[in-house]
């Protein structure tokens, strides 16, 4: 550095940071060998620290406003330097300015599929991503933990950090949270607030406070999104009514198979079931109308049928004879699944009182075969 240099390093008496950047975490004031005047001016604006470190001592701390440097306002540093009796002559000390404000948009997201264990789906993966805003809320911690020596100190550093310490904590609290994996999507904000909880006590360690924490969103495979679909689906319709729709397709499709005649006949019993139901229907609207005259004998009660799950998929509604046929076939056991009106639940056919003569008057196999 030449002379013109070193007497305007000497002369300049005020210290000050003009921050105009976005990401800026901390600045080192650059002087002339670190000589600054006694009685100086130094000026700290809202949003910022002063840190003065002493031979890499961190000493005095500065909080927004404007001070003149005397051994009164830099205990620390005087203590430092041995200034018993005052101090007037130029002294070296390294500053440092500390951006206090947010520090928004910070985005994190999970690279690799994290591994969660449900009561109902078993292991699965998913994966998240989202945002949160930091400051420095304690200078001198950060500066001591964090930023060392270096000059000129971007969030960009120590992004890649912290978002490992996100990751890391959320997939602790996802487990933990004891939430149901389709309920992820509409509790995000819940989930943001407890992850939020759990990460916050650790970034204090470097003396940075999280703000905000958002998780924006969780995916997860495809085929557990269709399976949680259809539950929801479930639970929000009339199983009555959907299996009167199931009934109805099948039909319709029985009777577009032109290939053989068993699609006809499970077409023509489904028709037949169908047409009774609709028949009570129909004959209930007439008794709320008109009293039945006295001649008239009673209707001839409906069919006995019941729905199956075959192959993962609802069929039926089959009448008793349709089920032993079915039986023969090899096409329903008594472990399969079976419902009929006025049951609460599903439940194996071989448990069901109504269905045991269907299975007791299978012949036994042909022998030698």
């Amino acid at each position: 550095m030449g002379l013109l240099d070193k007497l305007r390093g000497e002369f300049i008496d005020i210290i000050q940071w003009l921050d105009d950047s976005n990401d800026t975490l901390v600045y080192r004031f650059e002087r002339y060998q670190n000589e600054i005047k006694m009685g100086a001016k130094l000026t700290v604006r809202e949003g910022q620290a002063a840190v003065f470190i002493n031979e890499g001592q961190i000493a005095d701390v500065f909080k927004p406003g404007m001070y003149e440097l005397t051994t009164q306002n830099l205990p620390i540093l005087s203590t430092l330097k041995g200034w018993k009796y005052g101090f007037n002559s130029p002294f070296k000390a390294e500053v440092y300015f500390v951006s206090t404000r947010n520090i928004t948009d910070q985005k994190w997201g999970t690279k690799n599929p994290i591994t969660l264990s449900d009561s109902r789906f078993g292991m699965l993966e998913i994966r998240s991503f989202g945002t949160y805003v930091i400051r420095v809320k304690d200078a001198p911690v950060f500066i001591r933990e964090i930023v060392g020596t270096d000059g000129h100190f971007t969030s960009e550093k120590i992004a890649e950090q912290l978002r490992s310490m996100i990751v890391t904590r959320f997939t602790d609290a996802a487990a933990e949270s004891d939430v149901p994996i389709e309920a992820f999507a509409r509790n995000l904000n819940e989930l943001s607030d407890y992850v939020h909880k759990v990460i916050g006590p650790e970034f204090e360690q470097y003396g940075i406070e999280v703000t905000k924490f958002l998780i924006e969103n969780v995916s997860m495979p495809e085929e557990i999104k269709k399976e949680i679909f259809e539950l929801s689906r479930l639970n929000a319709i009339d199983l009555n009514k959907l299996a009167q729709i199931k009934a109805a397709k099948a039909m319709e499709k029985a009777a577009e198979n032109e290939s053989g005649t068993a699609g006809a006949g499970m077409g023509m019993g489904m028709g037949f079931a169908m047409a009774n139901q609709m028949g009570q229907t129909f004959a209930g609207g007439q008794q709320q109308n008109q009293q039945p005259a006295s001649s008239t004998p009673p209707p001839v009660p409906p069919a006995l049928t019941f729905f199956i799950v075959t192959n993962g998929q609802l069929a039926g509604p089959f009448d008793l004879n349709t089920l032993k046929q079915m039986v023969l076939q090899n096409q329903f056991s008594k472990e399969t699944l079976v419902w009929r009106e006025g049951m609460a639940n599903w439940t194996a056919a071989g448990q069901v009182p109504e269905l045991n003569s269907i299975f007791g008057s299978v012949p036994p196999p042909i022998p030698g075969q």
